[in-house]
């Protein structure tokens, strides 16, 4: 990685909207200098500064896997002004990149074991740069288990992968809405009653990310299922700015989200009730 201050240059290649509203879109970028491209290393559960000239920056998880070159996936969820003018662009379009920044879920651990992943809603994107990740070296693991819950059936991201994920024979997926809808046919109920339902194996690897109230009422399900506090992640992307640890926004405790995670094991985090 060079200078952290100085935002590298891409190209908006692709644009696809997640939901009816448009108010969820997704953003495939493409390096414009081949040595940025060579010289970008990331693994799943690290972020960037996205950013537009002249008009702020905002973090965002990497939503793509480093097994998918060439590409930087973000999916941006337009809730303010910065949201508002990366809503605004369009296919061909500049933008600026700072990163990767932060730390990542830790996949050498997970090899030739079990992984469950929990997601909710449009957190979902650095899932599936883990899932993506993994299943590229599908035999370096064991049964990797999905619980991906949203409001409606609308939230989902990423629904042409979840179609092509439930077929797979080597993948577990259970996808929850919050309440009952016409047409739906699977799974209702908030997923911290379906991860209870669900009881996945203990002995695995879980990752857990959505938003605060998700993951808050989650873990203890975890704990109470039997999973031990240091093979639980989590990833806190919340109040974060800078990203560098300068701002001082994304403090909990004595840490820094931007820079000590976003990825936390639950062991890191049970003793500070500011995480959640």
């Amino acid at each position: 990685m060079g200078n952290t201050y100085i935002p590298l240059s891409l190209k908006v290649a692709k644009i696809i909207n997640e939901n009816p509203d448009r108010s969820l879109r997704t953003y495939d970028l493409t390096f414009i200098n081949k040595k940025d491209r060579d010289n970008f290393k990331f693994l799943p559960g690290q972020f960037c500064e996205f950013s537009i000239l002249g008009k702020g920056e905002s973090p965002f998880g990497i939503a793509s896997s480093p097994t998918e070159s060439g590409i930087l996936k973000f999916t941006v969820n337009r809730t303010g002004s910065v949201t508002d003018e990366i809503h605004n662009l369009q296919e061909g379009d500049i933008v600026g990149i700072r990163g990767p920044l932060g730390n990542w879920y830790p996949v050498d651990k997970f090899k030739g074991e079990d992984v469950v992943i929990i997601g909710g809603g449009f957190a979902f994107t650095t899932l599936r740069s883990l899932l993506v990740y993994m299943l590229a070296s599908r035999e370096d693991y064991g049964n990797i288990t999905v619980i991906y819950g949203a409001r409606n059936p609308d939230l989902f991201i990423y629904k042409e992968e979840l179609k092509e994920w439930d077929k797979r024979e080597d993948l577990t997926l259970h996808l929850t809405v919050d309440k009952p809808v016409k047409g739906w046919d699977k799974l209702c109920g908030f997923v911290p009653t379906i991860t209870k339902e669900l009881s996945p194996d203990p002995n695995s690897w879980v990752v857990v990310c959505g938003p605060p109230v998700m993951i808050k009422f989650t873990l203890p399900v975890l704990k109470e299922i039997g999973f031990a506090d240091e093979k639980i992640y989590t990833s806190l992307e919340r109040k974060m700015k800078c990203g560098i640890g300068k701002c001082g926004r994304c403090g909990i405790g004595s840490k820094y989200i931007c820079i000590d995670g976003p990825v936390f094991s639950y062991e890191q985090l049970k003793t500070n009730p500011e995480a959640f």
